[in-house]
């Protein structure tokens, strides 16, 4: 069985790199977009809104995520949330504002500059961030497969998402039964979060306020994805593809 080819992304469609000649180049090139999509991912970071219930904001992370991986393609996109969770680990503040911060305020929009850093596993939304990587990688793995155009991409941007939560959930109900304090604050993870049991914890706590705000962001990448392959092909005058009739 023949293998399917893999389909140009959008970084590719905005910038052919036709113009490089040599592999050293073409690494030059990849390593620029890597961590110039991390920082774009940092940059969403910073776009925070805290709620009462739960030690983890509502961030722009996801939305930078998926748009990345859906630009970049599966190898570049999951190393920028890989580069992203490095910079962060390594004493670059690009992490969202912890809860200690955001309790001060409702909202906050990038500056002043509220990063944080850190071990991941040291964070309760650890989970979460080592998702990043996953899910960057699975919708670009998608969009090399045509998911980033048409209605396939409510699919691929659905399925980055979840894959955010399959590690970010069992990570945040491992902080909250581990009796741990919440840094800055005289909390644990178990009292800060309302609920009954651990697990009730986790999923007010880690998922169901988060609803809403992630309905949002999908369809911001939902948008953006498709908008910028049409608008590029807008420039470059090229025709959309004529649909098949079923007649």
């Amino acid at each position: 069985m023949q293998a399917q080819a893999r389909s140009p992304v959008l970084i590719d469609a905005v910038l052919p790199l036709n113009w490089v000649q040599t592999r050293a180049q073409r690494l030059v090139a990849d390593a620029v977009l890597v961590v110039g999509f991390a920082w774009l991912i940092a940059l969403c970071s910073q776009i925070a809104i805290r709620i009462p219930t739960t030690t983890v904001p509502i961030t722009g992370q996801t939305f930078g995520v998926l748009l990345t991986g859906g630009a970049l393609g599966s190898k570049r996109g999951g190393l920028s949330a890989l580069v992203y969770m490095l910079l962060g680990m390594f004493a670059v503040p690009v992490f969202a504002p912890r809860g200690s911060v955001m309790a001060e305020k409702n909202f906050h929009f990038i500056f002043p500059w509220k990063g944080i850093e850190g071990y991941v596993w040291d964070l309760s939304s650890g989970g979460y961030i080592v998702g990043f990587i996953l899910a960057a990688f699975l919708v670009g793995w998608l969009a090399e497969h045509g998911w980033a155009k048409g209605s396939k991409v409510v699919a691929a941007m659905l399925l980055g998402n979840i894959v955010v939560y399959l590690v970010g959930l069992p990570w945040l109900a491992a902080f909250i039964a581990s009796g741990a304090k919440i840094p800055g604050l005289e909390l644990t993870y178990y009292d800060a979060i309302t609920g009954n049991n651990v697990f009730d914890k986790m999923m007010k706590g880690g998922l169901y306020p988060f609803i809403g705000g992630d309905a949002i962001k999908l369809v911001g990448a939902m948008m953006v994805l498709p908008g910028a392959w049409w608008l590029v092909r807008k420039l470059k005058g090229e025709k959309p593809p004529e649909r098949r009739s079923t007649a």
